[in-house]
Order: structure tokens, then sequence, then C-alpha cells
């Protein structure tokens, strides 16, 4: 893919690295002469310097062939205005970070596909490790109305020995949760369990449940015993 990122700050910067680590054509654009300099030399990824919601940069840095574009400006009018640009010129996957919820709707409605609020990112992050210490990692989906977390499993609780399909009919088990991911050691791939895939102790699970079970999840993960 050929994604444009407006704006070469830390997360601009930091989203190019990865994408270019990915095989992604990376075009950066930034007023910052220094800035396009370290994504050149350092990061491997195309830059413009100049504006990133002017017209003549855009065309210049290959907006109408963009696959994706991702305004990461430092405000979110600058921003809004970026992600109007991407819309009119016909980019089909728009992206924008986002510092302040009065912009949800206008950016929405301007044409980003996905907005990415900072602030409320960070706070959910820390809220999920002080709330559930024991889970690795936590992913929201449909507004919060899905929760996927990693969960290490114990040594000597009770789902270790047992296959999935076993897991899944305890009634002790959260209804309308679900095993998808297993992972039997840390250097191994992360493939989709089947109802017979035996859990291990120390592998790690990704389970998805609905947000109002998940201290009843970690509880039988960590908590029942035989």
């Amino acid at each position: 893919m050929y994604v444009l990122i407006g704006g070469a700050g830390l997360v601009g910067l930091n989203l190019a690295q990865k994408l270019v680590e990915l095989g992604h054509t990376v075009a950066v654009i930034d007023n910052d002469p220094t800035a396009c300099r370290y994504a050149r030399e350092q990061v491997g990824a195309m830059a413009f310097e100049g504006s990133a919601v002017s017209t003549e940069t855009l065309l210049e840095a290959g907006i109408r062939k963009a696959d994706a574009l991702a305004a990461v400006l430092r405000s979110d009018a600058l921003n809004l205005a970026m992600v109007t640009l991407a819309k009119h010129y016909g980019v089909p996957l728009i992206l924008s970070r986002m510092r302040h919820s009065d912009f949800t709707e206008p950016l929405r409605i301007a044409g980003a596909n996905h907005i990415i609020s900072t602030i409320e990112l960070a706070v959910s992050t820390m809220v999920n490790a002080i709330e559930y210490p024991q889970v690795e990692s936590m992913m929201h989906f449909e507004q919060g109305q899905i929760e996927v977390l990693k969960m290490l499993i114990p040594n000597n609780c009770y789902v270790v020995g047992r296959s999935v399909a076993e897991i899944a009919q305890n009634p002790n088990f959260p209804q309308g949760s679900l095993i998808i991911g297993y992972q039997s050691h840390p250097h191994t791939d992360l493939i989709i369990p089947n109802g017979s895939t035996v859990v291990d102790p120390n592998s790690t699970v990704l389970i998805v449940t609905k947000p109002g079970v998940l201290h009843q999840v970690i509880d039988f993960i960590e908590g029942c015993r035989e």
C-alpha cells in the first residue's frame, strides 16, 4: 500500500517506521526539514517538506494514488482539514488522530474511516492495567461492546490440560465468551484453536467476551481449581 502520513512528530514517525517494516511504501509530510530528513535517513520513508493541508504539497506527495492516509498533525483542526482534502482526492482509507472529543462528528462527516482518540486510548489502557493486572493486553471493538483479552494461563488452574471444548462447556465459564486464539509458548505462532486444542500451563489465550463478564472470565481462568 501507498500510505501518506501528515505530521512527522513522535506518532507520525513511529507509525511510518512500523508501516515501512511491514513492507508498505510510506510518504511523510511535515513543515520541519529536520523531521523530514530523519524520516528519509532513519525510517526509510519518503518525506515532503511543506504543509500537510496544502493542496500543492499533497499533490506532490501523490495523494491521488494513496491507498491510505493518516492525519496525525499537532491540532484537531489541521487533522480535520487534511481529512477533508483526503476525501476530496478520493483516498479510500482515511485515519485521523483526535485530541478532543468535540471533533468526533466533524471528522466522521469529513470522511475519516477511523478516528483514534489519543487521550481516551491512553486513559483506557491505564485503567485496564489497574483494573485487570493479570491481563497482558486488551482490545475494544464496537464502541466497547466487545472485549478481546490476552491472558497467560497459570500453572495449576482448572483449564490446564483441558480442551477448549471442555472449557467452553463448563457452567462457570461465562456464557457468550469464546477462546479465539492460543499460543503454547511465547516463541510459537498464535493459532486459532478448535474444540480439541488442549491448554498447556504457561500458554497464552485470546478470549472474546462482553465487558460485563470480564471479571468472571478472569476469575474462571485464574481461580477455578480442582
